[in-house]
Parts: C-alpha cells; structure tokens; sequence
C-alpha cells in the first residue's frame, strides 16, 4: 500500500492535518501540491490498494474552485481515499460532501471523511494554534480507525453520510485583496507562489482582484512580512464573526 496526498494548502494549515494523518500510515508519503500551478497534477499513478489523502480548506463553504479544477485532472484508478476538509472554526457547511463528490468522479473510492479545524488564515484569533495538542491525538485516533477500515474493507465501499447540501452553496471569493507596503523589495516571491497567479512581476505590489481567491499565500510566503489585508476590513469581519467562531469547534470523522 502506497499512501499518498493530494493537497490544497496556501497557508499550511490544511497540509498540518494532512501530515498528522499519513505520518501514522507510512513514513513514505507521495504528495500532488495542488495550490503551486507549476505543479504536474498527473505526476503520480495509482493502484487500488493505495490510500491517498485528498485534502482542502473550505473558502467560504465550498471548496476552493483551483482545487476542484486541479483535483479533476487526477484520475484516482479505483484508490481508496480520505477526504479532508479544515476550516477556521466558523463552518464548513457543503465543502466536505462536494470534496468527497469530487474525488469520486476523478475515480477515488471514499473510504472516509474528516472535518478539522485549524488557524483561520484571515482572522488568526479565531482558532489560534490549531491543530493544538488535543486535536493532533484526536486525529491520530481517526487515522487509526481509518487505517483498520482499510484493511477490512472490500471492492465495494458503502457510501458515507456526510453532511451538506446538493447542490452545493453559491461560492466565490472573499474580494480581500493584500497588497505590498513599503518593506516590498520587489522580490518576487508572491508572484512565483500565488495558487491562482494573480499577481504579475510587472506590478508586484498588488494582484489582480478577478484572478486573486484571497487564500492569503502571499501574505505568509513574504519574506519581508509586506503583504497585508486592509486592517479596518479585517477588523469588522472579525467583529462580524466573533459569536459564531468563539466556540471552539472539535474534528468529526464520519466513517
């Protein structure tokens, strides 16, 4: 058994989870970075007694467009997965059912489903450190539930109840755009790392608000900590969603 990841992680988090996971399968792990366009989303076979991780934060309810277009590009051929959304403590609302639709039409079978929580890659009080101590022991636990599955399991997998809606929420981006303030020095770092390359080394100091999902990877990949959000606009989003992402969420693993 070959165990693999496929992940869309632009600031860490969901690759966190995901490396919690497999770290408790094999010390060998065959990974697709699906949030760098450079890389070949075809660059790794699969058998049908592999167990890949297909991994995804949820923007806004759904899963990031770039990643479902990257993840089609994939054909599965009959591997056993395990679907994985991570959000910001808020709500994850139709991202893990549309995660798991999706990797059953690149031809996955999904063998299971985790909802995890980790920092909010926004608004950073909410889910502060997460994955913390306790959520890295819950998720070793599912790991290991998994893994027992995976060899009892058969050619022919029930399928999971996971909650969500079809047809899915209206998706689309936040419209939070950062931009470079004057500790830029035109590195371009940003432009070489944005998932949606929204950002052009002719003007380097700000993206191109209808190709930029607001995944904020050039906000952490900024060597010189230039690249930032509008304070105020962030400020009232927080203040907007403080009742409903104060109350810590906990991991769900449906199986």
């Amino acid at each position: 058994m070959e165990v693999n990841q496929i992940v869309f992680s632009p600031t860490g988090g969901t690759q966190k989870v995901a490396d919690i996971l497999t770290a408790e399968w094999s010390e060998t792990v065959d990974r697709i970075d699906l949030s760098d366009p450079r890389t070949d989303d075809t660059a790794l076979h699969f058998e049908q007694d592999d167990l890949a991780v297909i991994a995804a934060p949820s923007f806004g309810g759904r899963v990031p467009a770039l990643a479902a277009e990257r993840l089609a590009k994939i054909n599965g051929n009959g591997a056993r997965c395990v679907v994985v959304c991570v959000y910001g403590n808020r709500a994850y609302e139709d991202t893990l059912l549309e995660l798991s639709d999706l990797a059953e039409q690149s031809n996955f079978r999904v063998l299971a489903a985790i909802s995890a929580v980790a920092e909010h890659s926004i608004m950073h009080q909410y889910a502060a450190g997460r994955p913390d101590q306790q959520d890295q022991k819950e998720l070793r636990s599912f790991a290991g539930k998994i893994l027992e599955k995976s060899k009892n399991c058969g050619a022919e997998i029930p399928a999971l109840q996971i909650p969500g809606n079809r047809p899915y929420k209206k998706g689309g981006s936040m419209g939070l755009v950062p931009k470079a303030d004057s500790k830029c020095v035109d590195c371009g770092l940003c432009a070489e790392k944005c998932p949606a390359q929204a950002i052009s080394r002719d003007n380097i100091r700000t993206a191109d608000s209808k190709k930029c999902i607001s995944c904020m990877r050039c906000v952490v990949q900024c060597p010189q900590s230039a690249r930032k959000l509008n304070a105020a606009v962030v400020s009232a989003a927080a203040l907007a969603m403080k009742k409903v992402c104060s109350v810590r969420k906990e991991n769900e693993l449906f199986i």
